[in-house]
């Protein structure tokens, strides 16, 4: 059974380091304990766009107007539309409200962390878009 469209956020800093939340470590959800991009389910009748605005509101008070669409995957179990947006938060002063914590990784400390679901597939492909478009 496929779950439900989701729609997640690579939120870099100037630096260049992408934003993850670890999951909380609870064995009723997907992945306890794993590493993951900000972001949900697109609720029904809900732009993907919409979704990750609604997500980021909900996990982090984050509002932000417009963000960077980057990629649709299609996977076996799902659907995942991935934004990005470049942003330096000040983690001190972020209150999450899903996940043990936040964190910022280099693109090269990002091979050391255990992740949930294709989100280290995606920052690497993520990562080399963004080489490619500096050139």
């Amino acid at each position: 059974m496929r779950e439900p469209p989701g729609a997640d956020i690579i939120l870099l800093n100037h630096e260049e380091k992408v934003l993850l939340v670890l999951r909380d470590d609870k064995p009723s959800i997907p992945c306890p304990n794993t590493w993951a991009l900000l972001g949900g389910y697109i609720e029904e009748n809900e732009l993907p766009a919409e979704a990750i605005r609604r997500e980021l509101q909900e996990e982090i008070d984050l509002d932000l107007e417009k963000v960077q669409f980057f990629k649709e995957y299609s996977w076996e179990q799902c659907d995942e539309y991935i934004f990005w947006y470049k942003i330096d938060l000040d983690l001190t002063k972020i209150h999450l409200k899903e996940g043990q914590r936040l964190a910022y990784f280099s693109r090269t400390e990002l091979k050391d962390l255990d992740f949930a679901s294709h989100y280290g597939e995606i920052l690497m492909e993520f990562f080399t878009y963004l080489e490619n478009s500096s050139s």
